[in-house]
């Protein structure tokens, strides 16, 4: 069994129900199948083997999912970049990667066209739209030139499908990898734990670069020959109307979006009956927000509390809807095909109720990190996945997160580590030290805060560092506020506290 056939037994079952909708474009099985078939035939025939990387930089779109499926039949490995990245963070990931095949889209062509000359690796450039320079190939007449069949290629479960970049708490990003078997096993915990259904519409508005919204909200709707409605930016009006319109049944997304949502004036005129079911990713919702969500759901009965990591493909723990209010601010038992514990600095398991480290060990966790087998040990060792996570299991086996990975921040879903931005504050030649830390935020569950000492005679004001930042990284990820102090608070041995600079005593 591998990920394409997923695809080719859904088209052979139900060839006309709807797989696809994206704006005013419509894909039934059938074409969806097609097109994928389409392009892995391309892929093979630029000399695509397995193992080899295809890197794209896309908007949510059925081209990008065709990617990923067409990749997948042809026994390549689905590399997808995040879109927030700058150049810069681009042109690390398609290098490091060793992808071959750079497929993009329109929005990101100035993008790619800056970088073109770093991305010596890449040998065939696809534009998703005209080709913007002599070196691409256009999209389109690639699939028309191609075969409808499935590509003779025999893919298993320990081949490697997916490549998908997670930061790593020592500065640049980690491409875990996953096989179809890592991919497969967490579809059918998820969806098992998720209670998912036949022939169910969801509304996907997380980026697909992301494994929840790739491997939960995408391909469990496909596995269950459901029917994927694919938004390329969030937009709060949209998606009501889009529920609307679609009649859709599911929703997922992250704590910042439903906040969005129930923000959104006039809300509650919108016909949202049809939706029986809502999931949570990233953290926790206080249970008068979820109240507040079940109101504008009505038929909804709850909300799954979703818990994961991009190394276990993702899903650790699933919390269902009947136990939402039940359990409040928890993630859930482990998924039924995996082992979580609790343990302590020496691996040691602790007594339930005790605080620890979130470890994991089952078919959905990764093969390892590329290129990095040191990391790969230390993030795998003694076989268990090791979160970094802080969490509780009580008597019942239920798992309540405690704190996200240490010095993690997590801004409207997306995961943001210090020392990366700390490094490049750094490198500004009026910033003696630095540190960076997470503060409470509203409507994204967090924002970036950045404590800044500067060198002796220089200046700087709050809106140049936040520049800088914005320059060098991605949007999100920049500075919203910056305080400048004249050192930072450190213990004996010299780390700083940023227990202190949270506690606003920096």
């Amino acid at each position: 069994m591998n990920v394409g056939a997923l695809l080719t037994m859904q088209a052979n079952k139900f060839p006309d129900r709807a797989a696809l909708i994206c704006e005013n474009k419509r894909l039934t099985y059938r074409q969806f199948n097609q097109r994928c078939n389409r392009l892995a035939y391309s892929l093979l025939g630029f000399g695509l083997k397995k193992e080899d990387r295809v890197a794209t930089l896309l908007f949510n779109s059925p081209e990008l999912v065709e990617v990923f499926m067409g990749t997948a039949k042809a026994g390549g490995v689905f590399t997808p970049i995040n879109f927030r990245l700058a150049a810069e963070e681009v042109t690390y990931l398609v290098n490091h990667s060793d992808s071959r095949i750079f497929i993009f889209g329109e929005d990101f062509f100035p993008l790619v066209g800056n970088i073109l000359p770093r991305l010596s690796k890449v040998e065939k450039f696809i534009s998703v739209g005209k080709a913007p320079f002599p070196r691409a190939m256009a999209y389109e007449p690639l699939l028309q030139a191609s075969m409808d069949e499935d590509p003779p290629v025999a893919v298993s479960e320990e081949d490697e499908c997916q490549m998908l970049y997670t930061s790593g708490t020592t500065g640049k990003p980690k491409g875990a990898v996953l096989t179809h078997g890592n991919v497969l096993w967490n579809l059918l915990n998820t969806l098992l734990a998720r209670e998912d259904r036949e022939g169910e519409i969801a509304l996907i508005t997380g980026p697909l670069y992301h494994a929840a919204a790739l491997n939960n909200h995408f391909l469990i709707r496909l596995a269950l020959a459901g029917t994927s409605v694919l938004m390329k930016h969030f937009d709060p009006r949209r998606f009501m109307e889009t529920i609307e319109k679609e009649k859709v049944n599911v929703i997922s997304g992250a704590p910042a979006m439903f906040h969005l949502l129930l923000n959104l004036p006039d809300v509650d005129q919108y016909d949202t009956r049809s939706i029986t079911r809502c999931t949570l990713g990233a953290s926790t919702l206080p249970d008068e927000t979820k109240k507040k969500l079940l109101k504008l759901f009505p038929n909804a009965g709850g909300i799954y509390d979703i818990y994961g990591a991009t190394e276990a493909s993702p899903t650790v723990t699933a919390l269902n809807a009947a136990d939402s209010f039940r359990k409040t601010a928890c993630v859930g038992p482990a998924v039924p095909f995996l082992e979580v514990k609790i343990v302590d600095g020496e691996d040691r398991e602790v007594s339930r109720g005790e605080p620890g480290e979130i470890v994991c060990r089952g078919p959905n966790v990764m093969k390892g990190y590329y290129k990095d087998p040191e990391g790969t040990a230390e993030v795998l060792k003694g076989g268990w996945l090791h979160t970094g996570d802080i969490g509780r299991m009580d008597e019942e086996g239920f798992v309540y997160v405690v704190d996200r990975k240490k010095d993690m921040i997590i801004s409207g879903g997306e995961n943001i580590y210090p020392r990366e931005i700390e490094e490049l504050l750094y490198h500004h030649p009026a910033i003696r030290e630095a540190a960076v830390v997470g503060i409470p935020d509203p409507l994204w569950g967090e924002s970036v805060k950045a404590f800044v000492v500067l060198k002796p005679g220089m200046t700087l004001s709050e809106e140049e560092v936040i520049e800088y930042c914005k320059a060098h990284l991605a949007s999100y990820k920049k500075p919203k506020q910056v305080k400048f102090i004249d050192s930072l608070p450190r213990n004996p041995s010299g780390k700083v506290l940023k227990n202190l600079l949270r506690g606003g005593q920096g």
